[in-house]
């Protein structure tokens, strides 16, 4: 009997001690330490945002340990901030959902942002179309605490879909954020050359900003662009430094996806966007020596992938929509190398007329 009361005790003066730190670490950001951030990188998400929130409110657990929520407004020009000033306003603990806003236009910019600004040491990604289960939160932290080692991990992700996806759609859906790699946790192999994607990621705050460029060559998808990839980006920086790359089937979530992302034009424009940014990820993954031969043997083997493509699916490779997603891909990897340095000095020039510029406007 005393034991049991000892044990409640205790776990009565931990929660107290948790709803203490949340109100504290905003007025002493750098004394105060919680133990776990949510950050939701949104734009104009007004009607996506809530149902996110909603499950966040309601997670179990959630008083074993001190954790925030910060939502990253990338530029939204809805009432992306009012909905969330409405649900601060109900929030379980004060200062446990924060508002940021950065104005640099792409997800990797409002990840950065988010991680700069954490009070944690463990940071979980959520875009506004991502349902945590009940126990995702908990099951991130507890991941991260087991496995010291580990950088970056990744959650056990479904699709949640408006309208039935195309059929034969399992041999694209990892390119919409959707990770099923069974009911163990397993790491990633870096010479498998396959990484979890940004969707309900967990990110060790150390191990990202030491690694990962603020500035990175893949920022995201904005505005008009399709241009990926900014997430296996920043992994493969955490992972070449050492670090582990974990996937945790205990960390679920469901992935919303739009009858609009399932329509031929978008999941075309999405493998455009994939295969064009398959250079900077593919050499990130070798040393710097071997880049140049390497260059050379991927893109000997898009060719060859177009052709079996090609003499495998016949007319089917551009009129059946997955089968046109697949030979998409192959055909923009194989001139994502000269597209991205096309890219790279365009915005050199950019930027070196801007500077030119700048320097006549002050003399």
């Amino acid at each position: 009997m005393t034991s049991q009361f000892l044990a409640t005790a205790r776990d009565v003066k931990c929660e107290t001690l948790g709803r203490l730190r949340e109100p504290l670490s905003q007025v002493f950001p750098e004394q105060v330490r919680l133990d776990f951030t949510v950050a939701i990188a949104t734009y104009n998400g007004q009607y996506r945002l809530p149902e996110v929130l909603e499950c966040l409110r309601w997670q179990i657990n959630r008083n074993k340990i001190a954790w925030e929520v910060i939502v990253v407004d990338n530029n939204s020009t809805d009432d992306t901030a009012q909905v969330v000033r409405d649900f601060q306003a109900k929030w379980p603990h004060r200062g446990g959902l924060r508002y940021a806003s950065e104005k640099r236009q792409g997800a990797g910019y409002a990840r950065h942002h988010a991680v700069r600004i954490a009070h944690s040491p463990l940071i979980g990604f959520l875009d506004d179309d991502n349902l945590p289960s009940m126990t995702w939160v908990y099951a991130a932290y507890k991941f991260g605490l087991d496995h010291p080692k580990a950088g970056v991990y990744g959650s056990r992700i479904r699709g949640d879909f408006e309208i039935n996806p195309p059929q034969h759609f399992e041999r694209i859906s990892a390119f919409l954020a959707l990770t099923e790699r069974g009911n163990k946790p397993r790491i990633y192999d870096p010479a498998q050359k396959i990484l979890p994607p940004s969707a309900g990621l967990v990110v060790r705050r150390q191990a990202w900003l030491e690694n990962v460029p603020e500035d990175q060559v893949l920022i995201g998808r904005a505005g008009q662009s399709m241009l990926g990839g900014e997430d296996l980006e920043a992994v493969l920086h955490v992972q070449r430094a050492g670090w582990e790359v974990w996937y945790n089937a205990a960390m679920r979530l469901y992935h919303k996806i739009p009858a609009r992302r399932l329509k031929r034009d978008y999941l075309i424009s999405l493998f455009r966007g994939a295969g064009l940014s398959r250079h900077q990820t593919r050499m990130l993954s070798v040393s710097a020596w071997q880049r140049p031969m390497m260059m050379v043997a991927y893109m000997a083997n898009d060719i060859r992938k177009i052709g079996r493509h090609l003499i495998r699916h016949r007319h089917k490779a551009f009129t059946d929509v997955v089968a046109a997603c697949e030979i998409t891909l192959y055909f923009y990897s194989l001139i994502s190398p000269f597209f991205l340095w096309q890219r790279g000095i365009r915005r050199a020039l950019q930027s070196q007329s801007g500077l030119s510029k700048h320097q006549i406007a002050e003399s």
